[in-house]
């Protein structure tokens, strides 16, 4: 670190918060940043301080002169110099205390809890479930140092999204470590006090020592009146009015409240279909589409994030051509609806006949009864019934090429990157539920989580179901070993379980069903970092053996938590609905191609498990699935998701400006490394989702990847997309998420965005 003996004198005046003018003082400016680089490498204090200083003017208000400092020491962020990361952090930090709190120290715990509540930010039951002797020896136990161990990505994230704050003015009320104390605090506040404390301490350490990484909503929200946490909801809609209705005001309910939506409309019947025995004739699904898409984009998700949404439906509906296009720039507005995504649906029967040069019959769900639920629920009895309803001729049907429509499905998830994939069948097949009694009809927004759901005919209606799911996930390069996740699977099942008792249900149906089920999605992060760091990569095998010993271990651990929290309190209500009552496990059900890939062997005591699980049940009906981790990424510092990071230093947009970050373990494993580009093709990648979706028990979200320099004519073949489904549907994949295109950008350059952002972890 190169540093300097004095600062220069100025004449420039600084306007004070009271509005007074005074000097400004280099010489502090000076003392903060030589603080802020104490132990980094590679940063030199008197360049951050000549970048500064010549954006100074007269009269410069005190923030803006910490903001100035703040930026300048972060646009200094590269690959030659990364500690630039950690002093612009500290910088920030410094900046984020002296508004929160008028001084660089942070008041006591019981302290700010008092204030908080008091006006109202905080929730009193912080005051009336904990002592104040206790509340103080939390307070001892809390270690404000680690806000320095934040990059900076992670300090404006966390002041844009997740500090309690008046969004209106700007004013910030806490500092990062109130939020990892008081989190537990407020979810385990239920527990006896002997055990309380101990839990409380435990959480605390897992996730400001980023071994856990929190979802938004429940890093925003948990701790203030505000008691709805779920990150993903899912709706069906039914084929009535009603039922339209009702998920639309559902959608803006949960939206208002943070939560990403996935919708299922694949049961509305096709324009032309006749209503009320012939008096009318239905519209088709586009205006209803529309309506849902005004629904979506009515509520902001609090300031915190813009509403968004996937729409499901099958690949044989008979207005399946027009919905494909739906988000196609090409078009007038009155066959257009681009600011929603869309999942299509697809069976092995579909694949089949693209393979075999066959052709699809679409229908109207109206017109073909038994065929939609047999779609999810029963694979044998959908090929009888489709192929009743293919020969008779009463039945209105449009006849395609098989070809055809895949390769317009593949056409438009390459010019959208957002038409989606859901493989139905083994959404069911390879699942927590019996399709029999509790069917899978869709996923969500980043199509991770696969749930039970069922139409509502009314907001009250409490025989609808709303699947709520809520997420964490481990940050998996923080871990040293597999044993690790013991204790954090204790950990975070304990807290999101309380959590679904915790929170509020603004619909019945999703209490109801939340209640029942119990469903928990437990992830990972930083998994690129994970490999770099055991030196294996992405695309040649070679990291096929070490990704299964750490799911199997994921998906072990987890499940022994749930069987343990079970035996504590109670299996969950709906337990019977699952495979795993029957004594089935992920293990049992997963695609056996798979094998081939892979013959790494189970390392655990699944058998033990397999009865204790079927003796004493499980507390949750899923534990498991992989999401984005976009934003909570940058948070803990991490590679986001399962996702190789497409440079060394990764450049986001977000609402705050441009942020650098640079990956973890940089100086360490830089050459370990596999960046995403340099990746030949989607197989190796493929085959990892593979392995992973053989132990996770709902979904993953997945991408697909493509760099038109690696083709002839610089265009990516329509045959290889198509190719990386079918392959994708070998291995067992449920879902399949974004489809990206290499732009010809900088690598570095990667959009915060999420489909808006609303199932962010």
């Amino acid at each position: 670190m190169t540093n300097q003996d004095s600062a220069p004198k100025t004449t420039l005046q600084v306007t004070k918060r009271d509005g007074r003018k005074e000097p400004i003082d280099l010489e502090k400016i000076h003392r903060v940043i030589t603080w802020a680089a104490e132990g980094l490498e590679d940063v030199s204090v008197s360049e951050v301080e000549l970048r500064s200083h010549i954006q100074f003017y007269d009269g410069i208000k005190s923030s803006d002169i910490h903001e100035t400092i703040i930026k300048s020491a972060a646009d200094l962020i590269s690959e030659t110099s990364p500690d630039y990361q950690h002093l612009s952090a500290r910088l920030a930090i410094f900046h984020l205390r002296k508004k929160a709190f008028g001084r660089f120290t942070p008041p006591a715990l019981f302290e700010q809890i008092n204030k908080m509540v008091r006006a109202g930010r905080y929730d009193a039951e912080l005051l009336e479930k904990y002592t104040k002797a206790e509340i103080d020896e939390l307070d001892n136990y809390m270690c404000h140092e680690r806000d320095m161990e934040f990059s900076y990505a992670a300090v404006k994230q966390l002041e844009g999204k997740y500090l309690v704050q008046n969004r209106v003015t700007g004013e910030i009320y806490e500092s990062p470590q109130f939020i990892y104390m008081l989190i537990p605090m407020s979810l385990f506040a239920h527990y006896p006090s002997e055990l309380r404390m101990n839990v409380v301490k435990r959480f605390y350490d897992a996730a400001s020592q980023f071994k856990l990484s929190l979802p938004t909503p429940i890093m925003s929200g948990v701790r203030t009146p505000t008691r709805q946490f779920s990150s993903c909801v899912l709706i069906e809609c039914g084929d009535s009015l009603d039922s339209i209705n009702a998920t639309s005001s559902s959608i803006v309910k949960y939206v208002s409240q943070r939560a990403g939506i996935g919708v299922n409309i694949g049961r509305l019947r096709a324009i032309g279909s006749p209503i009320r025995g012939g008096e009318a004739y239905h519209t088709g699904m586009i205006p209803f589409i529309k309506h849902f898409q005004t629904a979506v984009k009515s509520c902001s998700q609090g300031g915190v994030r813009g509403g968004a949404a996937t729409l499901f439906y099958p690949i044989w509906h008979l207005e399946v051509e027009s919905l494909l296009v739906l988000k196609n720039n090409r078009g007038v507005e009155e066959n257009r609806v681009r600011h929603l995504d869309y999942g299509v649906q697809i069976n092995k029967l579909m694949y089949q006949r693209m393979i075999e040069g066959g052709t699809i019959s679409l229908f109207s769900p109206s017109d073909v009864p038994g065929l939609y639920d047999a779609f999810f629920e029963d694979q044998v009895e959908f090929e009888r019934l489709y192929k009743i309803y293919e020969a008779d001729e009463t039945i209105r049907k449009k006849q395609v090429k098989a070809i055809d429509l895949f390769t317009q499905l593949a056409q438009e998830r390459a010019q959208t990157g957002r038409i989606y994939i859901q493989n139905v069948d083994h959404c069911n097949t390879h699942s927590p539920f019996d399709p029999k009694k509790a069917p899978i009809h869709q996923s969500n927004l980043c199509l991770e989580i696969a749930l039970p759901t069922k139409p509502l005919n009314s907001v009250e209606d409490p025989n609808g179901e709303i699947a709520l799911c809520t997420l964490s996930a481990f940050n998996l390069g923080a871990i040293e070993n597999l044993d690790e996740l013991e204790d954090l699977s204790d950990l975070i099942v304990r807290a999101l379980d309380s959590l679904l008792d915790y929170q509020d249900y603004p619909i019945e149906a999703a209490r109801i069903s939340s209640h029942g089920r119990r469903t928990l999605g437990v992830g990972v992060t930083n998994l690129a970092y994970y490999l770099a760091k055991h030196n294996v990569r992405y695309s040649d095998g070679s990291a096929n053996g070490l990704v299964h010993r750490a799911f199997e271990a994921i998906q072990y651990y987890l499940l022994k938590a749930s069987n343990q929290l079970a035996k504590e309190i109670a299996p969950c209500d709906m337990f019977s609905d699952t495979h795993y009552a029957q004594g089935i496990l992920p293990i049992d059900t997963y695609k056996k191609e798979l094998d081939a890939i892979c013959d790494e062997p189970l390392h655990y005591d699944w058998e033990t498990l397999r009865s204790e699980i079927k003796k004493h049940g499980l507390r949750n009906s899923t534990l498991t699935a992989l999401m984005p981790c976009e934003t909570s990424s940058q948070i803990t510092n991490s590679t986001n998701g399962i996702e190789p990071p497409r440079g060394y230093i990764s450049v986001k947009a977000s609402k705050d400006g441009i942020l650098k970050q640079v990956v973890p373990g940089f100086k360490e494993v830089k050459d370990n490394y596999e960046l995403l580009w340099k990746i030949p093709d989607n197989k190796g990648y493929l085959q990892l989702v593979g392995i992973m979706q053989k132990f996770v028990d709902q979904a993953i979200s997945a991408n697909t990847n493509y760099d038109p320099t690696k083709f002839e004519d610089e265009r990516v073949p329509i045959k290889q997309v198509l190719q990386d489904l079918l392959y994708a549907y070998k291995l067992g994949l449920k879902t399949l998420y974004y489809h990206n295109t290499r732009d010809g950008a900088d690598d570095s350059q990667e959009d915060d965005d999420c489909a808006g952002g609303a199932c962010k972890l």
